[in-house]
């Protein structure tokens, strides 16, 4: 069912609306780019607020019992801390909840379509895809946004020249707010752009230095600004669709990973992707256990083995195989060797990634919590 404006509001609220609103300025962090914003989505301050309502509003799934904030906890950089999200009734997903954290920067959205590169694109999945269900969205959602006189005076000022209320404004909305989900105010980043010398500690900045090292090569493919080599910004001309087999698997002895999880191959077809995914951001990586796209692992300590040995080795089990011998393998996870006081520093350093006021700020947080 289409929502008609009219059914809505006001003639008086609609004639204020439409005397426009001037677009929406976000204030990056220092050191960051401006992203990207779509021409006919432009930020508004309306947008974001009718967004980040619709965001923490279970009203969005079919019914009734889940929002985009069950799966993304701000507390956890907008991840869940399961180790595969659930849907609106119950159905597992079969991969983790990324992180939401800079995700204006995402080349590419989710962790293993090369597709999905528009946040107003990638809205649709959760919110309509049935394998498995996530919010289980239909159109009775419109009717329920028409019955709660909240979001009146929000939509006609997010949307004032529309005819009526449809999907589209919805995902916009959406994608408006999840564009403000800007961290870069860790204390990695005063040390390095504010110019604090004393914001990291001493082992904090050998694990920096050991980070961003040849011997480690981690910063190939979780460098820049946001730590992510799938990253693009408005001086890039075109967006980096990233995708690596880190070795996580290797069920057949020939690079294998489990079915229901087969990373890029699942959309190219082609055998050589069999267990590429996206490497995430690693900013505020220390609050979003568990890792990786299956949530196999607990620890940073046990990610950071696992790189160190080049690949994970499952001794038993129907997943039994050493990944460190996977022919899809990425060359760059040749393996390392650290002591426990280097492995202990690098840790430190991705514990510094942590910026405590993205993770509390009151204007990304549940506003029905107030």
């Amino acid at each position: 069912m289409r929502i008609r404006f009219a059914a809505l509001f006001s003639p008086l609220l609609t004639l204020a609306a439409g005397c426009g609103e001037p677009p929406f300025e976000p204030d990056l962090p220092e050191g960051f780019p401006a992203f990207d914003v779509p021409e006919d989505n432009p930020l508004s301050e309306a947008k974001i607020a009718l967004g980040r309502r619709l965001f923490y509003d279970p009203v969005l799934s079919g019914n009734g019992e889940q929002s985009c904030g069950s799966c993304h906890h701000q507390d956890k950089a907008f991840t869940d801390g399961l180790a595969v999200a659930e849907g609106s009734t119950g159905q597992a997903h079969p991969r983790n909840s990324q992180s939401l954290t800079n995700v204006a920067y995402n080349a590419t959205l989710t962790w293993a379509n090369p597709t999905l590169t528009e946040l107003e694109t990638q809205a649709l999945v959760p919110l309509f895809g049935d394998t498995p269900i996530e919010l289980g969205a239909d159109d009775s959602v419109l009717d329920a946004i028409e019955a709660d006189p909240t979001y009146a005076p929000l939509l006609n000022e997010a949307f004032p020249k529309a005819d009526a209320l449809d999907w589209d404004h919805v995902t916009r909305a959406l994608s408006s707010f999840t564009r403000t989900l800007v961290s870069g105010d860790s204390r990695f980043d005063r040390y390095t752009y504010g110019g604090d010398a004393s914001a990291l500690t001493d082992a904090e900045k050998r694990g920096l230095e050991l980070f961003f090292s040849e011997r480690l090569e981690c910063h190939h493919c979780h460098g820049g600004f946001n730590f992510s080599e799938s990253t693009t910004h408005a001086d890039t001309p075109f967006g980096a669709a990233v995708f690596h087999n880190t070795g996580l698997y290797n069920v057949d002895g020939e690079g294998g990973y489990p079915p229901d999880n087969l990373g890029l191959y699942e959309i190219t077809g082609d055998p050589a992707d069999i267990g590429r995914f996206r490497p995430p951001t690693l900013r505020n990586v220390a609050v979003t256990a568990p890792y990786m796209h299956d949530g196999s692992m607990q620890t940073l300590d046990e990610v950071l083995r696992h790189y160190e040995r080049g690949g994970r080795l499952i001794e038993d089990g129907p997943l039994a195989g050493d990944g460190a011998l996977s022919p899809l393998k990425s060359g760059l996870v040749p393996g390392f060797t650290l002591t426990d006081a280097e492995r202990a520093d690098v840790i430190a350093f991705l514990e510094s990634l942590t910026d405590e006021s993205f993770l509390t700020d009151p204007a990304l947080s549940d506003p029905f919590a107030d």
